[in-house]
């Protein structure tokens, strides 16, 4: 399935189509304010799997993160102490990704991981779509190191290269190719910038 969504005014019956994608288990790709992404519930570890496969990737590593809509969401499934609220709260919602120690609410097939990885991106389809879930989206980048740029902005080439290996792609409009600034706040009250993406941190 391929939708139009504009981010301006995510329109909420064509939300309701995403989720209900979600709810059965289903991979979406959609976009954030960085780039394109991978994206399903958290809880169905099938889905989870299934992105992980299509990234080549562990998901015991802390390369899939996960989208929440806003701040108190998060707090459901990682500690954050003070310095690293603070943190967040100046930055959030933008192209940030906060490492952080994750609690025992983390589904299964995390309880291995150390830290997590926590988006709040500034973007309306992607934000609608975890406030209807109601609960976090996992996700991880589109964009492979052997991929031409367009195939992970253009949401057309996207399709082209995934239609046939998820079951929904959001169009949103084009795509970034920067991604994300990433943030270790998992040693109390300070932070590391492990990568640095297309915005500047705020202190």
């Amino acid at each position: 399935m391929y939708l139009k969504i504009y981010e301006d005014n995510p329109n909420p019956e064509q939300i309701r189509k995403v989720v209900e994608v979600l709810n059965n288990g289903g991979i979406i790709i959609f976009p954030t304010d960085t780039v394109y992404a991978f994206g399903c519930d958290i809880f169905n570890t099938r889905a989870v799997e299934t992105i992980v496969r299509l990234k080549n990737k562990d998901a015991r590593k802390p390369n899939l993160s996960f989208v929440c809509h806003e701040m108190n969401q998060i707090s459901e499934y990682a500690k954050m102490d003070d310095a690293a609220f603070k943190l967040m709260k100046k930055n959030l919602p933008g192209p940030f990704t906060f490492l952080l120690r994750g609690n025992n609410r983390l589904p299964k097939l995390f309880k291995n991981k150390k830290e997590v990885g926590i988006r709040i991106p500034d973007n309306n389809i992607a934000i609608s779509i975890v406030r209807e879930l109601g609960n976090p989206l996992m996700v991880s980048s589109v964009f492979r190191d052997e991929d031409v740029p367009e195939y992970a902005t253009d949401p057309e080439l996207i399709h082209e290269k995934f239609g046939s290996q998820v079951d929904l792609i959001i169009d949103g409009g084009m795509g970034g190719i920067e991604p994300s600034t990433v943030v270790d706040c998992t040693e109390s009250g300070e932070y590391v910038i492990v990568r640095q993406g297309v915005k500047e941190l705020r202190e």
